[in-house]
């Protein structure tokens, strides 16, 4: 096969995490297939996450109207589409632009019954990994890097936080879409208490509210930044930390493109059913409790269903404390 001079289609719609673990793939194909053009399809939403992303010939946006989309890329002419989504939005894309194309696997049948019957079906492969298979028939390989993040401005820490957390500070991103991937504050602020560094609090407007609390309780040990900066000065901010502690959010998995020491905590999701573990991070803690009620969800729920939130509330303060205040290793 010469693979010389493609054109190709990359398409993952959502969401923040799943899109960030596309970019090695986008990479891995840019450098390895030789004059490759490289689009990529995604919402609007997170155009943010690729518009800055140097091996990206030209991203492309949902339309409302699928139909729209689906005219644009018959425009291109492109050689083969990747599909990293495998859903019907996207099934309906290939069948409509008729064009030869390869789809990740997502395991949804073994997923559901992990999750039903909490047994381990999947296999403990990371997401990097599994689009990777989706674009192996091109001769592409993994380069074992990690993700790439591109920040778009350059940011100064001294506009951002106060002098006191602008040097060997703690990132804890306290943020997450769904109430079963948060720590409660009362265990957030346990835990902070006895990091010995400055503590920067990180999330959206959602949170605003209790980091407020947080700091009310612990003050000057704790800066909240929350619903403060814009994702791009979060990013940024974690990328000059000295270490990150977050859960199952996007901004915790964008902070491996920058190989900091992260602690991921875990409620009541699980990385191995998702395969989003922490990727290619050399000092990584994954920490959550081994429970008969866990995974209750695949992305997160707005309450516990058995009411005790015991995923979180049982947590080992002791393993975060230890990995915020121990040296970094080499």
């Amino acid at each position: 096969m010469d693979n010389k001079g493609l054109k190709i289609l990359l398409i993952r719609f959502s969401s923040m995490g799943d899109i960030i673990y596309t970019t090695p793939v986008i990479r891995c194909i840019k450098l390895q297939l030789y004059e490759t053009e490289l689009h990529f399809l995604t919402k609007p939403a997170f155009k943010y996450i690729l518009d800055n992303n140097p091996y990206i010939n030209k991203l492309h946006l949902l339309k409302p109207d699928l139909a729209d989309t689906i005219e644009d890329i018959k425009a291109e002419g492109f050689d083969y589409i990747i599909d990293l989504h495998n859903n019907l939005r996207t099934g309906i894309i290939k069948r409509k632009v008729n064009i030869k194309s390869s789809t990740y696997n997502k395991h949804t049948i073994r997923k559901w019954l992990s999750l039903k019957f909490k047994l381990k079906l999947v296999p403990p492969t990371h997401l990097v990994e599994r689009y990777m298979q989706a674009v192996a028939f091109l001769g592409v390989e993994n380069d074992g890097q990690p993700i790439d993040y591109y920040v778009k401005t350059d940011h100064q820490l001294s506009l951002l936080l106060p002098s006191t957390h602008q040097k060997n500070y703690v990132a804890f991103i306290i943020g997450a879409t769904h109430f079963t991937k948060r720590m409660p504050n009362s265990k957030i602020i346990s835990i902070c208490k006895y990091i010995t560094s400055p503590v920067v609090l990180l999330g959206g407007d959602d949170v605003k509210n209790n980091g407020d609390e947080i700091k009310l309780i612990l003050g000057d040990k704790v800066y909240n930044a929350c619903g403060k900066t814009t994702l791009d000065q979060s990013v940024y901010i974690v990328s000059q930390a000295t270490k990150v502690i977050g859960f199952d959010t996007g901004l915790t998995h964008i902070a491996e493109a920058f190989k900091k020491p992260i602690a991921s905590i875990w409620g009541g999701t699980v990385p191995e059913l998702l395969g989003v573990q922490p990727y290619q991070v050399k000092d990584a803690v994954v920490i959550g409790v081994d429970l008969p009620c866990r995974p209750c969800s695949k992305f997160g729920l707005e309450k516990c269903p058995l009411g005790h939130f015991k995923c979180m509330n049982d947590i080992p303060e002791a393993d975060i404390i230890s990995f915020a205040n121990n040296e970094p290793k080499e």
